[in-house]
């Protein structure tokens, strides 16, 4: 008997966070993940989900309490990892159930700004969180210039940033001072995320080879001497571009004898 519990107790575990959504949700936990799946990532192409990436994402949106069904949380694929994505309304509502959380401000720029494609926006807007187990609030306060997000692809197409672009300034610094204030780590905005999937690693450029010639020997003629001179064998080197005034063919000939 005892052998039987021991051995059940692993999979009660492995199964618990799944199981836990899918009563949560009143949805059976096999439909839970093939729903998830379909609807809680963004992946390009047939790119395919794992079970392994899906239980990633449950983890955080566990620890967090968010709701993958009401896009409070939901993930990118990058190149298997999984960068789970926190949607505004997430952000407030994990500011808003925190226990010590006891109010917050808002603060902006008296100048105005207008970035490319963007409508007129203070400079800067500062979030004043207040805790009730700290003596001082937290106060972020994050420019436009910096977390500003030009519109997008070949054609330039409009996006939040450019239709709201006051609205998203004040997302951007609500969710930075939610980070400082009450140290929420592991997930992102959904600009954070496109960076993170688009970043792409910068490759320096080829290095052309070249095809080294030897060095005439003691007694070879004038004629290869004056070509090749006094340098040292990984010094002479054929070059990539036509050099017609070298007889290369005639060196080589020379060099063999």
């Amino acid at each position: 008997m005892s052998t039987e519990i021991a051995t059940a107790q692993p999979e009660t575990k492995r199964q618990s966070l799944v199981t836990r959504f899918a009563e949560k949700y009143h949805i059976e936990p096999a439909r839970l993940m093939d729903t998830l799946k379909a609807t809680a990532f963004r992946q390009r192409g047939d790119v395919v989900v794992t079970n392994e990436q899906m239980a990633a994402l449950l983890i955080v949106a566990d620890q967090y309490k968010l709701n993958p069904f009401t896009k409070e949380i939901f993930a990118f694929n990058d190149k298997g990892a999984v960068v789970p994505v926190v949607s505004v309304d997430g952000w407030s509502r994990i500011i808003n159930e925190h226990p010590a959380f006891n109010g917050i401000e808002f603060n902006y720029a008296d100048e105005m700004v207008t970035m490319p494609g963007g409508k007129p926006c203070p400079a800067w807007c500062e979030v004043v969180i207040y805790r009730k187990d700290r003596e001082h609030a937290t106060v972020v306060r994050e420019y436009l210039d910096e977390v500003y997000q030009a519109p997008r692809g070949q054609g330039g197409y409009a996006g939040p940033w450019q239709s709201h672009t006051k609205r998203f300034l004040r997302h951007k610094t609500l969710i930075q001072g939610a980070r400082i204030a009450f140290g929420f780590a592991g997930i992102y905005d959904e600009d954070e995320a496109s960076r993170i999937v688009e970043a792409q690693t910068v490759q320096a450029a080829p290095v052309q080879t070249v095809e080294a010639r030897p060095v005439a020997a003691p007694g070879k003629s004038s004629r290869l001497a004056a070509i090749v001179g006094n340098a040292k064998p990984v010094d002479v080197l054929k070059p990539t571009f036509p050099a017609q005034d070298v007889p290369w063919e005639e060196v080589q000939q020379e060099v063999e004898q």
